[in-house]
C-alpha cells in the first residue's frame, strides 16, 4: 500500500507497561501521548507514519521488547504497507533490535536513534556537527556487531545522517579512537567557553538562558526580545545551535541573551554528555526564561521534563522566570488559570508571535536580575567630561540634567559597573 509524499514509509510501536503509572508518583505521560510525540519527531525526521501500533503488557519482552506474537503481526502491518521502517518509543537492546529486524526484514529504530537523526540534520555549526557524531558513535559502538545485513539496506534516510553511513562497519578500534577525537577536539571547545566566559565576567554583564520543551516557542521568543532572525519553525528541534544576542533592559543595562537546545522526555544520555559545552551555558546564566507552551495539554508533564534535564546538568536551582508562550492560542484570561507550582509572582504570559506581554516580560527580567544593581545617585560632573556624560545618558535612566558653568549635575538611576567610574563626582 503506498504512501503519499516522498517520506519513507514509518510504523510507530509503543510499550504499555500496566504498572507504569502507579509506579511513577509525578505526572507522566501516557502510553498514548507518548506515541503521539513519537508521530512528531518522526515528521520532523521526514517520515511517512502509516500507523501506530500500542502494546500493552507487565513488563518488557527480553528478546523483542513486545513479545512475539506481537512481531509477527507487526510483520503483517510492515508488509501490508510496504514500510521501510519501524520506530519503537522505547530504547532497544542492541539483541532487541537484531531480532526485530531479523523478524520485520527492515530497518528498525529507537526513539533515541530517531532524536539523533533529528540533530545530525539540525547542527549547522561545526561545533553542534562533533557533538552529534560523538552522541550517535557512542550509541551505536555497541551496536555494530551483526549489523551486516541490515547495513546493505542502509542506503540512506533516516537513522543513517551523519556517521551512519561510513562507521558502523568500521571495527571498534577505529570507532574508539574518533570518539576519542571528538572528545578532544570538544574539549578545546568548553575551554574557549571558559575563556569567552572570562572575559564576560571581568564586565558585570549577565546572561539569560532560554530553556524549556521543544516547540515550545523559544526561538520565536529568543527573536521577538533580540530582533535576531534565529530560524523559528513549527518543527521539534528546529534550532540546534545555540546563539547570543545583547539586549539593552529599561535600566539602560546590557545583558547577554541566550537561545538553547530544545529538551524533551527521555533526551537520550549520549546528548545530554555530547552537549555539555553548550549547556553550560545554562548553568552560567544569571536567570533562567522557562518557556512552556501554554496551549498544550502537556504543560505540567513538559515542565517537569525540563526541571529534570536541568537538575541533571546542576542548573535546577537557578532563578527561574516561567513564560507561559502561545498565550494568544488560549481563550481570554485561561493562561492565568496555570499557576507553577511555586514562584507564583515570576510568571508571565506572553505570545512571542503577536507581541502580547514582551514589554512587561523585559521589565520582569529587569527587576529579577541581581548581576549589576541599580542605584539612584546625584552627580556633579564636570563639562569636560563629555565622553562621561554621554556614558551616562547612554548606560543608565537620567531624571534629571543641568548645566551650570562649567558643571553637569544630574540624578540618574545608573548600574553598579557604571558607578565605579563616576564615584569621585557623586554629590553629597
Amino acid at each position: 500500500m503506498a504512501a503519499d509524499g516522498g517520506g519513507e514509509r514509518a510504523i510507530l510501536v509503543g510499550l504499555d507497561l500496566k504498572t507504569r503509572s502507579r509506579a511513577n508518583n509525578a505526572v507522566p505521560f501516557s502510553a498514548e501521548e507518548s506515541l503521539e510525540e513519537l508521530r512528531t519527531l518522526a515528521s520532523s525526521a521526514g517520515a511517512v507514519v502509516e500507523e501506530s501500533i500500542l502494546q500493552t503488557r507487565s513488563a518488557p519482552e527480553a528478546a523483542t521488547l513486545i513479545g512475539s506474537g506481537k512481531v509477527r503481526e507487526l510483520s503483517d502491518h510492515v508488509r501490508f504497507h510496504e514500510a521501510d521502517m519501524v520506530l519503537f518509543d522505547s530504547e532497544l537492546t542492541p539483541t532487541q533490535q537484531r531480532n526485530l529486524e531479523k523478524a520485520l526484514d527492515c530497518k528498525v529504530l529507537d526513539r533515541t536513534q530517531l532524536i539523533l537523526d533529528i540533530f545530525a540534520r539540525r547542527a549547522r555549526t561545526r561545533e553542534g556537527q562533533l557533538q552529534v557524531e560523538l552522541a550517535q558513535l557512542n550509541y551505536l559502538l555497541p551496536r555494530l556487531t551483526g549489523r551486516g545485513a541490515a547495513m546493505s539496506r542502509l542506503g540512506g534516510g533516516i537513522g543513517t545522517r551523519g556517521p551512519g553511513e561510513t562507521r558502523l562497519e568500521t571495527d571498534r578500534r577505529r570507532i574508539r579512537g574518533r570518539i576519542r577525537k571528538l572528545e578532544g577536539d570538544l574539549e578545546s571547545v568548553r575551554a574557549g567557553r571558559g575563556i569567552q566566559r572570562k572575559q564576560r565576567q571581568s564586565v558585570p554583564l549577565a546572561t539569560v538562558a532560554l530553556v524549556g520543551y521543544t516547540n515550545a516557542g523559544k526561538s520565536t521568543l529568543f527573536n521577538r526580545l533580540t530582533n535576531a532572525r534565529v530560524l523559528a519553525d513549527a518543527k521539534m528541534f528546529a534550532t540546534l545551535d545555540p546563539t547570543v544576542r545583547h539586549v539593552t533592559l529599561p535600566s539602560k543595562r546590557r545583558v547577554l541573551m541566550s537561545d538553547t537546545v530544545g529538551f524533551i522526555r527521555n533526551l537520550p544520555t549520549t546528548l545530554v554528555k555530547a552537549f555539555r559545552a553548550t549547556l553550560e551555558e545554562v548553568t552560567e546564566a544569571s536567570l533562567l526564561l522557562h518557556v512552556v507552551d501554554a496551549a498544550s495539554p502537556f504543560v505540567e508533564q513538559h515542565k517537569a521534563e525540563v526541571m529534570s534535564v536541568l537538575d541533571e546538568i546542576g542548573a535546577a536551582g537557578k532563578t527561574q522566570i516561567l513564560v507561559l508562550n502561545k498565550a494568544d492560542l488560549l481563550p481570554d484570561g485561561a493562561a492565568g488559570t496555570r499557576p507553577p507550582a511555586e514562584g507564583a509572582e515570576r510568571m508571565l504570559a506572553v505570545s512571542a508571535r503577536t507581541g502580547a506581554g514582551i514589554d512587561e516580560l523585559i521589565e520582569r527580567i529587569d527587576e529579577v536580575l541581581s548581576l549589576d544593581p541599580i542605584s539612584h545617585v546625584r552627580l556633579r560632573i564636570p563639562a569636560a567630561e563629555g565622553a562621561l556624560i554621554h556614558r551616562v545618558h547612554e548606560q543608565g535612566r537620567v531624571d534629571s540634567v543641568h548645566y551650570s558653568d562649567d558643571t553637569c549635575e544630574m540624578e540618574a538611576d545608573v548600574p553598579e559597573s557604571l558607578l565605579r567610574r563616576l564615584r569621585p563626582y557623586i554629590a553629597a
